[in-house]
């Protein structure tokens, strides 16, 4: 899987990394910047969706097809497509752009609008990112966790770097009886969640 990543992605995801770098040190606002994952999340999302059971790929909050690079790396070897929801028009065109550059358009479905009013229309879920604004961490949660297959995955990025923000949701989750959970110390931290 990372060792025939097409030089169209690899060009693709540096070009990502360079205007994400940019655009931390420029301080631009938060609400312009593309939020991705660092390269080493990335592929650690990937060998999750990789070892994952069978059942649907979904990615909430796609900002600029980063992590959906990562995640097709093992939809490819899965043999299936990912889907990922995006809200923003300015990531859409961006993420559309990266994945017809990238060559992987064949792999992804992009799905544009409120990922809670979409949620509600996927069942089987093997694996699931979520990456959105931390207020609606917990609602998408809730929409997420009653679809996973057994032992299907939710991964929640930035718990570490946003824990204050993320206290109660961190709390609910650890005493959800439906999942195991564990917050892994990688990137800005991510909450892995394992449906029994």
């Amino acid at each position: 899987m990372f060792h025939d990543i097409s030089p169209a992605v690899l060009e693709r995801m540096h070009t990502l990394e360079a205007i994400d770098a940019r655009d931390r040190s420029d301080g631009s606002p938060r609400s312009d910047r593309l939020l991705q994952v660092p390269p080493e999340t990335g592929r650690f999302l990937a060998l999750l969706v990789a070892a994952a059971p069978a059942g649907e790929i979904i990615e909430i909050g796609t900002s600029g097809g980063y992590s959906t690079l990562w995640l097709a790396q093992a939809a490819r070897a899965r043999g299936q497509l990912i889907t990922t929801l995006e809200i923003s028009d300015d990531k859409v065109r961006l993420a559309l752009e990266t994945f017809k550059l990238a060559k992987v358009d064949n792999l992804v479905k992009l799905v544009q609008g409120d990922a809670r009013q979409h949620l509600p229309d996927y069942c089987g879920i093997a694996f699931a990112f979520l990456d959105v604004y931390k207020e609606f961490y917990q609602e998408c949660y809730e929409l997420v966790v009653p679809c996973l297959v057994p032992g299907g995955l939710l991964v929640a990025d930035n718990v570490i770097s946003h824990r204050n923000e993320l206290q109660a949701f961190l709390a609910h989750v650890e005493a959800d009886e439906r999942v195991d959970a564990v917050v892994v110390p990688i990137g800005s931290g991510d909450l892995v969640c394992r449906k029994i």
